[in-house]
């Protein structure tokens, strides 16, 4: 995959690619780690690469629930203190879970955001809950394509702190990661990560 989404002829289409290049991003960032590095948390802060992927991985799914329910108001089925302690454990990769499962995961979810990228209706309300604080109290409702204008929002945002985590780790870069990843030929200036540099 380009280090940039493709042209685009159309919105959807447009959504569609660049919902998937944040997806196939954490890819990168988790190229190459071992299950005890995903699980590390090398940075001042407590996120791990596996945790931030289990957190992009809870993220879409929340969302696409309530795309899924539109125009109804999704209802959470959970208690709030199943909600509290999902919400804890979507943020650590722990010791019995492997980053192949983390990733497997994760690309299950992202199948199914892309697939609501390319069949709702974008023009749909999605009611807003309001017993969420940091939801606004004076919209009554999002679109769907306001959905997923937010997905690229969150997961961007998500894989700017797991590029830093991973970069903490072991110094590697996107750049290097996604070349690595995709087996791109060295160049004078960039190497693939695990490849020797030009001259070296």
């Amino acid at each position: 995959m380009s280090a940039m989404p493709p042209p685009i002829a159309d919105e959807r289409a447009g959504l569609r690619e660049y919902v998937k290049a944040q997806q196939y991003a954490f890819h990168a960032i988790a190229f190459g780690l071992t299950d005890e590095q995903a699980r590390s948390t090398p940075s001042v802060s407590a996120l791990s690469i596996g945790g931030v992927i289990k957190h992009v991985t809870s993220c879409q799914r929340s969302w696409m629930r309530r795309v899924e329910a539109a125009p109804d108001l999704f209802i959470e089925e959970q208690s709030p203190q199943e909600q509290q302690a999902q919400w804890a454990d979507e943020f650590t990769m722990r010791d019995d879970e492997t980053l192949a499962d983390v990733l497997a995961r994760f690309d299950a979810q992202n199948a199914e955001t892309l697939r609501l990228v390319e069949t709702s209706d974008l023009n749909a309300a999605v009611p807003i809950p309001q017993d969420v604080p940091w939801f606004p109290k004076d919209v009554p409702a999002w679109s769907v394509r306001w959905v997923f204008f937010h997905m690229i929002e969150e997961l961007a945002r998500h894989a700017g702190q797991a590029d830093v985590i991973r970069e903490s780790i072991d110094g590697a870069t996107l750049y290097e990661l996604l070349a690595g990843l995709e087996n791109w030929e060295p160049t004078p200036w960039l190497t693939p990560w695990g490849k020797q540099p030009i001259g070296g």
